[in-house]
């Protein structure tokens, strides 16, 4: 084997930490990493406050700001407590940015408490794409992780104990945390290599997959099943991808659309809309929408389960719904949902219009169904959600928004989940992106 080849087929995993007050953690998850794969690679990026001297430090913290930091300051004591996260976050950043365009890792791995998950975490989101390997050892990984892990695939491992100093419980932890990166470092490494052959269809004989994300909720269950089974069999050169709207489901979709990496949406259940304007507990913020109308790709936006506020436990429900004598319903032990009401319905439907009206790039690559029968089984006739004002409220909200933009605006009478609605979703999208593919050769 040459040098070069061993270059290309050498395990590189990265280490990130703040080696001021986590060195000697640092050092033993680095030779348990060593022990499960001999020959790998190993960066170890010092992203704490104070520089530290020690030869297994790859990127010393005065070698990472001066590189890679937007001020270079050589004085590190003129850094302000407050902006030391700050600074190491974004110098860690552009370090993973660097190493990930050079292909020089095949996963990342940090230990930390909460400043240092929250800085390590917050560089794996940005800098990393999924599918690179991230893991964080934390003790902040038995509570609420949202703020750490995001829309990202980052996986965290409990640390049972702080992560202070040397005893057989922590270094269990990190010797299994070490087996656990290499397993999935090497995994990555493995399609890395095949890359190439999989992305050429040509090369390998097989069609280009058409690649569809697709929004779910459990109310809107059968519909997503239905469209999936009808794609699959019928068009079968479609690749179906599904999203649990549960906030971070829509985000992470709308970032694979960003990057290029999803070619049609069926946005059958947009309630994170309806969560984010009404005070719900599952919201992808305000910028629901727009990077399928930004990218102007075939998509088709429903209002699957639009009609629900999604809170946790009942008594995390707001008082002033109770007070309202609104419509409350026990999904199950952990969510509770409340009915939104006319004037929500209203702004909902005003939010998806101007979403559309202002960042869609093809109109005639954008159709909006409404399924009149009902939301979801609660809203059907006879439901317990069911409020015709609200419906209404919603549907003409949109109508009116976008009369004059090109977008086709359809009410089906059927109910989100009727089998020949689902039916009628996938076929609509397949003409879409017939339409699209042409169009762009």
């Amino acid at each position: 084997m040459t040098l070069s080849d061993k270059a290309a087929t050498q395990l590189s995993i990265a280490i990130l930490g703040t080696c001021d007050t986590k060195l000697q953690e640092l050092l033993y998850l680095r030779s348990q990493i060593l022990s499960h794969a001999e020959d790998a690679s190993i960066t170890l990026i010092d992203v704490g406050r104070s520089p530290i001297s020690d030869p297994a430090i790859s990127i010393p913290q005065d070698d990472l700001l001066q590189k890679y930091g937007s001020s270079n300051p050589t004085d590190r004591s003129t850094i302000p407590r407050s902006q030391v996260t700050q600074t190491m976050t974004e110098c860690a950043t552009a370090c993973l940015e660097d190493l990930c365009s050079k292909n020089s890792i095949h996963g990342v791995i940090s230990v930390g408490g909460s400043s240092g998950t929250s800085l390590t975490s917050a560089a794996m989101r940005r800098a990393l794409p999924f599918l690179i390997p991230k893991l964080i050892v934390s003790t902040m990984a038995s509570g609420d992780t949202a703020p750490f892990v995001g829309e990202s695939d980052i996986t965290l491992m409990y640390s049972i104990v702080d992560i202070a100093g040397s005893n057989s419980i922590l270094n269990g932890v990190l010797d299994n945390a070490a087996g656990g990166i290499v397993g999935m470092a090497r995994a990555y490494q493995k399609r890395q290599l095949n890359h190439s052959t999989a992305n050429n269809p040509e090369a390998n004989g097989k069609q280009k997959k058409t690649k569809i994300g697709i929004t779910m909720f459990g109310v809107t269950t059968p519909c997503c099943d239905k469209i999936r089974a009808h794609l699959t069999s019928h068009h079968p050169s479609t690749e179906i991808y599904i999203f649990h709207a549960t906030g971070h489901g829509g985000r992470a979709m709308e970032r694979l659309i960003s990057s290029n990496s999803l070619d049609a949406i069926i946005d059958l259940t947009t309630s994170e809309i309806t969560d984010e304007i009404v005070g719900g507990f599952l919201s992808a913020g305000p910028h629901r929408l727009e990077a399928g109308l930004k990218a102007g790709i075939p998509y088709i936006i429903s209002v699957g389960a639009c009609e629900m506020v999604n809170f946790g436990p009942r008594n995390t429900v707001p008082q002033r719904f109770e007070a309202e004598g609104r419509k409350v319903y026990k999904h199950n032990e952990a969510v509770t949902l409340v009915r939104a009401n006319v004037d929500e319905s209203r702004r909902i439907g005003e939010f998806i219009a101007k979403k559309v009206r202002g960042f869609g790039k093809r109109s005639e690559m954008v159709n909006i169904m409404l399924p009149v029968g009902g939301m979801s089984p609660l809203s059907v006739k006879g439901g317990d959600f069911e409020d015709k004002e609200a419906d209404e409220a919603l549907f003409t909200s949109i109508e009116t928004g976008l009369q004059g933009t090109g977008v086709s605006v359809v009410r089906d009478e059927r109910d989100v989940n009727d089998e020949d609605f689902a039916v009628g979703l996938a076929e609509r999208l397949m003409g879409l992106v017939e339409v699209y593919e042409k169009e762009m050769g």
